[in-house]
């Protein structure tokens, strides 16, 4: 293990735990929506269920997964002093659940009340939480490319925030807020800003650690961070007057800095120590193959400007970004945390001279292969049915499907946690 890790300021392991095993039921609520609603929810990106379905995704599993997860990893990886991490979940936790499904009630019944219910409740658990997410970060000695990163990625999370209560504001009013330009700017932040800045600040650190590569290239993991945030900020001069040839730059410059953060990726793991496919190994190329994907498919739509200018080419997009790149790592990542966690705290109630049970105990790799197999299926399903409705709710039960199993995975591993720590007791 790398020696400037802090277990010593590791939370309670229910902190990040109420949030892991949350998140993979918003990931089967969205399968089965569009199993309900069939081709209609993929017309565009502006119906009502494509809006519902992206947000159980976003505002639900991802956030869920991410802030989770940030809570472990500051206080361990960055020696970040999170003021009571149990605390501040138990507040955070329930309060996000609760905005998130008042969120998507809002897009399916377009009830005025819902959405601004929804905006206060992740302003009182975001807010709360990036507060202390914030001092923990700023506060800390440490220094390198994966604090840089997490503070930027946390800086997006609070943008993404604000843009989302100005749009939920506008809905419900008669302003002359520029609510397109607004929606692509609060995606680029949320996206770009807050998922995929957060996605490379742990990589660098747990990519090398777990799947035995070399570092990132210092020009990387330097540059990313501050690449994507210069081209956030010039993306978000759009809510002023962009002209549509600058635009169009700031856009491809950004998808051709995710795609290099994917093939960079790539190929650290192609030159990995220990050539072992595991799981979550599977999953994170799945991610980047993915992210890799995104500006060529981009490019092709303007290859193709008869195809590009259907409104089904945002939705491929938005498809091959949420469940291609971020679902994908999020997954993987989970089955290398939740195994690492138990591992860890195991070890410290073991009395001396005995060995806790190995992270290979915690949930059977039979089980994660064969959820990855159906996650597999399911992506390229999701995305043929943005142009064969028919395949629509196909894919919507076997993303659905795929999701619980891996709900199913997690508990089953909180339950192995249990149940060894019953026998170390015991055996104390």
């Amino acid at each position: 293990m790398p020696p400037n890790l802090s277990f010593e300021q590791a939370p309670p392991i229910s902190a990040p735990y109420r949030f892991f095993l949350t998140a993979p039921w918003f990931g089967v609520a969205a399968g089965l929506l569009l199993a309900f609603m069939g081709g209609d929810l993929l017309a565009s990106r502006w119906t009502p269920g494509a809006l519902a379905g992206t947000h159980l995704l976003v505002a639900g599993f991802m956030l869920q997964s991410m802030c989770g997860a940030l809570l472990q990893f500051v206080p361990v990886a960055t020696g970040g002093n999170i003021w009571q991490p149990g605390r501040v979940a138990a507040w955070v936790h329930p309060l996000l659940i609760i905005a998130a499904i008042l969120l998507v009630a809002a897009f399916l019944t377009q009830h005025p009340a819902l959405f601004m219910a929804a905006a206060s409740g992740f302003v009182l658990a975001l807010g709360f939480y990036g507060v202390v997410v914030s001092i923990a970060l700023w506060r800390t000695p440490t220094l390198g490319a994966t604090l840089v990163a997490l503070r930027i990625a946390l800086i997006g999370l609070l943008v993404t925030l604000g843009l989302g209560v100005t749009l939920a504001y506008g809905l419900v009013s008669t302003t002359a807020l520029p609510l397109l330009a607004l929606t692509d700017v609060h995606a680029a932040w949320g996206l770009g800003g807050w998922s995929l800045l957060l996605l490379a600040g742990v990589a660098y650190f747990v990519v090398p650690m777990f799947q035995l590569t070399p570092a990132y290239p210092a020009w990387v993991a330097r540059g990313l961070p501050w690449l994507l945030l210069a081209l956030l900020l010039a993306w978000s001069l759009q809510l002023f007057g962009l002209p549509d040839g600058a635009r169009a730059v700031v856009w491809f410059c950004g998808l051709g800095t995710a795609g290099l953060f994917g093939a960079v990726t790539l190929t650290l793991q192609a030159r990995r120590r220990r050539k072992v496919r595991d799981t979550s190994l599977l999953f994170f190329r799945t991610a980047m193959a993915c992210l890799v994907a995104l500006p060529f498919s981009a490019l092709l739509f303007v290859a193709l400007p008869e195809i590009g200018a259907d409104p089904r080419a945002a939705v491929w997009l938005g498809v091959l970004a949420i469940v291609g790149v971020f679902v994908s790592a999020i997954n993987g990542m989970l089955y290398k945390i939740v195994p690492f966690l138990n591992w860890l705290h195991l070890q410290r109630l073991c009395p001396p001279n005995s060995l806790p049970p190995t992270m290979h105990q915690m949930i059977p790799e039979r089980a994660m292969r064969r959820q990855f197999y159906v996650h597999l299926a399911a992506l390229p399903l999701l995305l043929a049915a943005v142009w064969l409705p028919v395949l629509a709710r196909p894919a919507g039960l076997l993303f659905a499907l795929a999701a619980a199993w891996l709900g199913v995975n997690l508990a089953q591993a909180v339950g192995n946690y249990a149940r060894f720590k019953n026998r170390i007791r015991a055996a104390a």
